[in-house]
């Protein structure tokens, strides 16, 4: 097909060949334009109203280069304003640049470091384009697959995260969580990986493989309510009365940054990507994918995709205040929320560009065009993405989109059934 068109304004164009994959400034340029762009970029690594010692100056500085010339950028950052300094020399003030300086519960550094740090088997996970579906389509789409991992979803990347820095931290509490299946699974691995014992909810009607499989990974499964979140109540009472630590996706900045690494490799692609559309459903992979592909990528749109049987997340982002239903109505169990997570929609708020909501009908069309053109096994949540670009080609039409397939845990009768 026609080769598209970036849409990535000139001045990130400029400063992509200066960033190693993690984000780090690999050299110091010669252009004077080229130097100025650095300092911006690395002087949006502080925040405004806080104080840094020198030493910490230059542990923010180390984190963000390679050439290893702290004194030198700390230097360019005085001169051009975005560092202040102390008269007596003992500290230095960030400057303020803008809307992009507002503190965000999700760090940079941490979706860094989850990048190198999080287990090896959920990492550097295949991306590619995806011939015969654009040219079906009508764009140049790019698929991430997330399900090539002992547990088959993307969700091992925060489970994995968050739990290295439970035991980093040395806290002792009880872990209980609540899962449609896949966030128990991956918790789960985590777990076992570090000797830790897990409680996980699930609902009387989840996945029975899902289920199975959190069990055969050493997790204590507790079948109780109708839907994710009355296990998840049942779950929170439990942890109430005996002080044990809810863990939830979504709420757990560590888990949302887990899953962040995953733009850090989707940015990693041959050409400048124009939108990325993310499955949405307690918020965690689409709020770190969000926070890491403004932060080095902002004329990227950033879509989130919720299930029109589910619609909770959809609502609350719009509406700006949090919207719960009695009922979801949807296959897809992975994004069937229908108690939000107040602290994923703020992570969302100013980084998600649109929320879109797809059918049932439309996520097995997109699970069956997987299977055929792409030879993958995709559960619903896990092909959210990809049934939006297909229901909304006036959005997407001659752009080059990625999409994650995060996830395709089905049971033999679904199989049959849907594919």
């Amino acid at each position: 097909m026609t080769e598209t068109k970036s849409a990535q304004p000139a001045s990130y164009l400029r400063l992509r060949p200066l960033l190693n994959p993690l984000g780090q400034v690999v050299r110091w340029p010669a252009g004077p334009g080229e130097k100025s762009l650095v300092v911006e970029y690395l002087a949006r690594k502080f925040q405004t109203n806080q104080r840094y010692s020198e030493v910490q100056v230059g542990e923010i500085l180390c984190n963000w280069h390679t050439f290893q010339n702290p004194a030198l950028l700390r230097r360019e950052l005085v001169e051009r304003g975005f560092l202040t300094r102390e008269a007596n020399g003992s500290s230095y003030m960030r400057t303020a640049l803008g809307v992009s300086d507002i503190p965000h519960r999700l760090k940079l550094e941490n979706i860094q470091q989850a990048a190198q740090v999080i287990d090896p088997v959920f990492l550097n996970t295949p991306q590619f384009p995806a011939e015969s579906l654009s040219e079906m389509l009508g764009l140049e789409l790019v698929v991430k697959v997330e399900t090539l991992n002992p547990i088959r979803s993307f969700k091992g990347r925060g489970a994995d995260y968050f739990i290295s820095k439970v035991v980093e931290r040395g806290d002792t509490r009880q872990l209980v969580c609540a899962s449609a299946g896949n966030f128990g699974q991956a918790m789960a691995y985590a777990c076992r990986k570090h000797g830790l014992p897990l409680v996980v909810y699930a609902s009387v009607n989840a996945n029975p493989l899902k289920v199975e499989r959190m069990r055969a990974l050493g997790a204590e499964v507790r079948l109780v309510g109708e839907d994710f979140d009355a296990a998840k109540l049942e779950a929170k009472r439990y942890c109430q009365e005996t002080g044990a630590w809810m863990v939830e996706d979504g709420k757990e900045p560590e888990i949302s940054e887990g899953a962040g690494s995953i733009a850090v490799e989707l940015l990693q692609y041959q050409g400048p990507l124009e939108a990325v559309v993310v499955p949405l459903g307690n918020g965690a992979l689409l709020g770190g994918v969000a926070r890491w592909v403004k932060a080095l990528t902002p004329e990227v749109r950033v879509v989130g995709v919720g299930a029109a049987g589910a619609p909770a997340m959809a609502e609350s982002w719009r509406s700006g205040t949090l919207v719960q239903h009695p009922r979801i109505y949807t296959i897809a169990d992975g994004i069937g929320v229908r108690v939000p997570i107040p602290e994923a929609l703020q992570d969302m708020e100013g980084l998600v560009d649109e929320v879109l909501l797809v059918t049932d009908a439309a996520l097995l069309e997109a699970m069956r065009r997987a299977h055929t053109h792409l030879g993958l096994v995709l559960e619903p949540s896990g092909a959210a993405g990809l049934a939006a670009i297909q229901e909304n080609p006036n959005l997407f039409a001659g752009k080059r989109v990625a999409t994650v397939l995060c996830g395709s845990n089905l049971t033999e009768e679904q199989m049959k059934a849907w594919l």
